[in-house]
């Protein structure tokens, strides 16, 4: 009975080795694949860092465009209001001309009959005045020493 006692112990210290040199091979290998791990986190940290610095240096970069675009915003705004001011000045001049004009449309529909009978009479001052010219000649060709 002793024997089987330690063939069992026997037994067990073989399946203990056993045991042992599987799981000291499969903790050497989790110790490489760590490494490797720890050598991509190391790879990817890395990347990281150049990526948050393009990303800063890219939202600097949009941040001065924005303030750009906001200046450059602004300028054209005065521009605009100063155009606008313009296009109001010039529909008061068309406006005020307009109202002269209609005015002076009204006057004259008025004043034609007026300006009508004047016309009139200046042409028949004319007439007299061709006439009485008419005559002088005739009168000085007529007294003229021959």
């Amino acid at each position: 009975m002793e024997i089987i006692l330690y063939l069992s112990v026997a037994l067990i210290a073989v399946a203990f080795a056993v045991l042992v040199v599987f799981i000291s091979k499969t903790l050497k290998s989790l110790q490489l694949t760590l490494a490797n791990v720890a050598k991509t986190l190391d790879g990817l940290e890395n990347q990281l860092d150049g990526v948050s610095r393009e990303t800063t240096d890219l939202l600097h970069k949009t941040n001065r465009l924005a303030e750009d675009i906001q200046h450059k915003s602004e300028s054209l705004n005065s521009v605009f209001h100063g155009v606008r001011e313009i296009g109001d000045s010039l529909s008061t001049v068309s406006h005020s001309v307009k109202n002269v004009s209609t005015r002076i449309a009204r006057e004259g529909e008025n004043k034609s009959d007026t300006v009508s009978q004047v016309v009139q009479w200046s042409n028949a001052a004319l007439d007299i005045y061709e006439k009485f010219k008419l005559r002088n000649r005739r009168v000085e060709r007529t007294t003229e020493p021959k």
